[in-house]
């Protein structure tokens, strides 16, 4: 087992315990279905995504960073710059395509068909953070990819960041209370519970607000950034209007979602409703 596969898998668990424990402590919101019918399907579909990854591209980013430093490819590897600012380069410029990749995943139908599942969700919790279909994976795998290769960053600034991106999904996915005034300042550094919960709103407009993962920055620059959900956290419906049963929350009904007839009204792209809003 290579040191990749174990601070990647160290850090999972440890940021996995520390979630469910703060969420088990500090509930922001009451379930609406029970953790023995959710975790089993987000956490299989978790699962079966890293076994999918590791066997069809193992750490193909780090070994294509390495190849970059190598060749003295990419655009960070054009300039004359120190080592901790390639590095630091890295991880923000990898997290700025992320957004990118994010905001192209709710505006290209074909994308979304394939995206929705994480949004079908009718809880916000840690295990969400890890909720993607299996395609959804291969395809981001794809554009991490050619990213770097684009880019040329440090093989550590790869690893940092898939770390961060990880722990940050799962901590801004998260089910706990912050005060107000704690999530104010943090929200300047990092996306935070209660401004990602705007993103998981069955309301379209709300949907297409706060697609950053990891820095906060991205939607503010691109004016998708929203403060609060217009129904309150306490109030606001999380999901998808078409998908609001417990019932589908299966593992089998996630991985069959994209290839189901789902009727009109989203994708969400264009910010334009095309679904309208709940009143």
């Amino acid at each position: 087992m290579s040191r990749e596969i174990v601070v990647r898998l160290a850090s999972f668990i440890a940021v996995s315990l520390a979630m469910a424990a703060w969420e088990m402590a500090a509930p922001r919101r009451p379930r609406i279905v029970s953790r023995g019918i959710r975790w089993p399907a987000n956490l299989g579909i978790l699962a079966f995504d890293t076994a999918l990854v590791r066997l069809l591209f193992a750490a193909l980013p780090l070994a294509v960073a390495v190849k970059t430093q190598e060749q003295g490819w990419g655009l960070l590897n054009a300039y004359n710059l120190p080592f901790w600012m390639k590095v630091a380069g890295g991880v923000i410029l990898l997290d700025f395509v992320i957004y990118l990749q994010h905001v192209m995943f709710h505006t290209v139908p074909l994308f979304w068909r394939v995206h929705m599942m994480h949004h079908a969700d009718l809880d916000f919790d840690f295990t969400t953070g890890g909720r993607f279909h299996p395609v959804e994976i291969l395809l981001s795998m794809g554009i991490k990819t050619a990213a770097v290769a684009a880019l040329g960053p440090p093989p550590l600034a790869v690893l940092l960041f898939e770390v961060l991106l990880n722990a940050t999904s799962m901590f801004n996915h998260g089910n706990v209370s912050l005060h107000p005034a704690v999530d104010g300042v943090l929200r300047f550094i990092v996306v935070t519970p209660d401004m990602h919960r705007v993103h998981h709103s069955v309301i379209p407009r709300e949907t297409n607000s706060n697609f950053g993962f990891n820095l906060p920055w991205w939607d503010r620059i691109g004016g998708t950034y929203r403060d609060q959900p217009s129904m309150g956290h306490d109030a606001m419906t999380i999901g998808l209007t078409r998908f609001l049963e417990a019932k589908r929350q299966t593992l089998l009904w996630m991985l069959l979602l994209p290839f189901r007839k789902t009727g009109g009204g989203y994708p969400t792209g264009e910010r334009g409703n095309r679904e309208k809003d709940p009143e």
